[in-house]
Order: structure tokens, then C-alpha cells, then sequence
């Protein structure tokens, strides 16, 4: 007796016999779960994707980790930080930095950009060299060459690699007191444009430049830093060497890891990705009314059914049962075929890159076994409770009929 229930609720679902209309309509609530389930599957598909864009785009700006002075901008003891990196097995790399706001002025044009002034060892730490499309990298034998953004050096119409064609930035000069002539505004320095490498919102409006010139431009001693970036052997371990440095460093540095250093950034996706998770459960759920009526309809067209049923020696709980069953049954056969619909979809875009964001950037997709767990489930609770809910009243209407 046990199996009767859900052996009946299997041949309510694939008999071929039986109301058009109910048949219609039971394989219209399996079609409405496939959309809703394959839609649902690729959208978070897709904010999957993005995470990793917005990684690889995050790792042209932050590093595996970043030590900064809680006490002023210039990270005091230098000597000693560099000590504790170098003896730091853990550490691939590490580069000084030191990066301001600045103007930058070109035949007549001027814009507000972020100077960023590094050592040689940054290309270790942030291998932004092999992004560059037009030009070089600059050789750091002079403090002068830079390697600028691509938006900005086309706003400017900068001439790239011209020994002729120089840029001017402008540093304002802190200091109170009364201003007598132009320098005691600011300092300011000749540039040229040796390469440019393209941007993107976490990089535009960038001027990659040797620290050197940044120190001059602010009159700061030689061998400053306003922060030093850190690349690990081993990415993973991230919070394991942050605690050690902590620990051997003092409490007047701090130090951020990745996502730390772009917390604000990261806090916004991930209230996107829960806003657009909330949005399709209640797809979901409304769509569960579909399955909702098909239950009901089935009960109605079933009555006479059910009442054999039960003048055999049915149990009324048992055929509650057998109603739950075929929601469920309606629920799985959505679930499996909404996920297979998601994942060709998924595949296509991954294959063809057919859906684009812009003319350049197809939409980025990610086929994730947490996403797979995220939809099923969904799609289950809501399902399973309004075959539950529905299932429930057959019991009191064939007592009332």
C-alpha cells in the first residue's frame, strides 16, 4: 500500500489516456517550471561570470595584498617592512608604491587623473605590461616616461612614443602662507608617453609612472611609499600571511587583502546578485501557482476516480498522498529540464559568445555545481510546500462530495 500512491501519481502524469484539457494543463505547469528554473539558472550563471570579470579587472588595480601606514600616508620604517617581506618564504614579490591625484595638461587640454608611481618589481606583482596595445613599457632609466590609459591619452590626443611631445602634470603643494610666484602652487613635470594599455572602470583615467617621479612631484625623500603591493607563491594562503605579517609588522600597519581593498565594490555586486536571486525565487514561486492548479483540476477531474478509490479501502491519507506525489513529480520534471535548459544555454554562450554586452564584451558566463544546488533547491521548497498546501484540501473536498 505503501507504493499505490505514488505509482498512481506516476501514471496521472504519463498516461496518455484521459482529459485533454488536464493533461494540457499539467504539462503546461512542467513547461512554466522549465522556463522558470532554465532562466533562473542562467542568470546567476551569469553574475558568476562577472564575479570573475570583475576579479580579473580588480587584479589590474589590487594586489594579493596591501600594506599601508594607519598613522599618515607614508609608511614609516621602510627598511624594517622590506626586511619582513624579503624573509617572508610565502611572498613571490613585492613593489613600493605611491599614488596621488593629479592635472594633466596637453596642447591646450586638461584632465584630472591618478598618477601612479611604481618601482621596477611592480610588473612582478601586477603584470600590467602585457596589457599594453600600443607603445612600451617604460624602461624606468628615465622618471619621466610613463605608460598611460587609453581613454585619457585619447581625450589628451597625446602622441604615443614622440621624443618630441611632452605632457605636463601638475601636484599641488601642501603649506599654508602667502603665495608669491607660480611654484608655490605647485610642482610640476614634463612627461612622455611611452606606451598606453587599455581601461576599464577600476583603471580609467590611469598614468603608470616610476616612483621616482612621483617622489620629485611630491617632494618626498628617495625610497618612499605610500603603500607596498604584495604577490603570494600561493593566492590561497592569503589570510594565513596576512596574520603573520600583522603580527611581525606592529600595530601601526595595516594590511588588506583583495577584496578588503575594494570592499564598498564587492558589497554592491553581491547585494546585486541577492536583489536578482530574490527577484527570480518569486518567479519561481508564482509559478508554482501553475502546479497549484494543475493539482486542483486533476482532484476535479479525478473525483470519480478517487471515490472508487476509496470505496475499495483506500485510506483518505493515501490519496492525499497520491496528489502530493503528482506535484512533485511536476516540480522534478521541471527542476531536471529547467537545469538542462540552463546548462545548453550556458554552453552556447560559452561556445559562440552570441549574446554581447557591448560590441566587444560578450556576456560572461560560469557553469557553477553551487548553482546547480542554489536553483534546485528554489525551486523544491516552493514546489514541494504548494503540493503540500493543494494536496491537503482533496481530503476534505471528496469527504464534502
Amino acid at each position: 500500500m505503501r507504493n499505490i500512491a505514488f505509482y498512481i501519481a506516476s501514471r496521472y502524469l504519463l498516461a496518455k489516456k484521459g482529459s485533454t484539457a488536464v493533461t494540457f494543463i499539467t504539462w503546461l505547469a512542467v513547461g512554466a517550471m522549465t522556463v522558470a528554473v532554465a532562466a533562473m539558472f542562467v542568470i546567476i550563471s551569469v553574475f558568476s561570470g562577472l564575479e570573475d570579470l570583475n576579479k580579473d579587472l580588480i587584479s589590474n588595480l589590487h594586489a594579493d595584498l596591501t600594506i599601508k601606514s594607519t598613522s599618515g600616508k607614508t609608511l614609516k620604517e621602510l627598511g624594517k617592512v622590506e626586511n619582513v617581506l624579503k624573509n617572508n618564504t610565502e611572498i613571490s614579490s613585492f613593489s613600493r608604491v605611491i599614488e596621488e591625484k593629479i592635472y594633466i595638461s596637453y596642447n591646450g587640454k586638461g584632465d584630472i587623473a591618478y598618477l601612479r608611481g611604481v618601482d621596477s618589481a611592480y610588473t612582478k606583482v601586477n603584470p600590467i605590461d602585457k596589457n599594453i596595445f600600443y607603445g612600451t613599457y617604460p624602461s624606468f632609466q628615465y622618471s619621466n616616461e610613463v605608460l598611460m590609459e587609453n581613454s585619457l591619452d585619447t581625450r589628451l590626443s597625446i602622441p604615443v612614443a614622440s621624443s618630441r611631445d611632452y605632457a605636463t602634470v601638475f601636484m599641488p603643494k601642501p603649506g599654508t602662507g602667502i603665495i608669491n610666484k607660480e611654484e608655490d602652487i605647485y610642482n610640476k613635470k614634463d612627461i612622455l608617453v611611452t606606451g598606453v594599455f587599455p581601461g576599464n572602470d577600476q583603471l580609467d583615467s590611469y598614468i603608470i609612472a616610476p616612483i621616482e617621479l612621483t617622489e620629485e612631484l611630491l617632494s618626498l625623500p628617495k625610497n618612499s611609499a605610500y603603500t607596498i603591493v604584495i604577490k603570494l607563491k600561493n593566492p590561497e594562503n592569503t589570510n594565513s600571511v596576512k596574520a603573520k605579517l600583522l603580527s611581525a609588522l606592529g600595530k601601526n600597519i595595516e594590511v588588506k587583502t583583495k577584496e578588503e581593498e575594494n570592499a564598498a565594490f564587492w558589497k554592491m555586486i553581491n547585494t546585486e546578485k541577492l536583489f536578482i536571486y530574490l527577484i527570480f525565487a518569486l518567479v519561481i514561486f508564482i509559478t508554482t501557482f501553475n502546479l497549484a492548479g494543475a493539482i486542483i483540476i486533476l482532484q476535479l477531474d479525478k473525483k470519480e476516480q478517487a471515490k472508487s478509490l476509496i470505496s475499495l479501502g483506500f485510506p483518505l491519507s493515501h490519496l492525499r498522498k497520491t496528489y502530493f506525489y503528482t506535484g512533485i513529480l511536476i516540480v522534478i520534471s521541471g527542476i531536471i529540464t529547467g537545469l538542462i535548459l540552463g546548462t545548453v544555454l550556458c554552453e552556447f554562450q560559452l561556445h559562440t559568445e552570441f549574446f554581447k554586452a557591448n560590441e566587444l564584451l560578450p556576456f560572461p558566463v560560469k557553469i557553477v555545481g553551487k548553482n546547480y544546488l542554489i536553483v534546485a533547491l528554489t525551486a523544491s521548497v516552493f514546489g514541494f510546500a504548494i503540493s503540500w498546501f493543494f494536496s491537503k484540501i482533496s481530503k476534505e473536498y471528496i469527504i464534502k462530495n
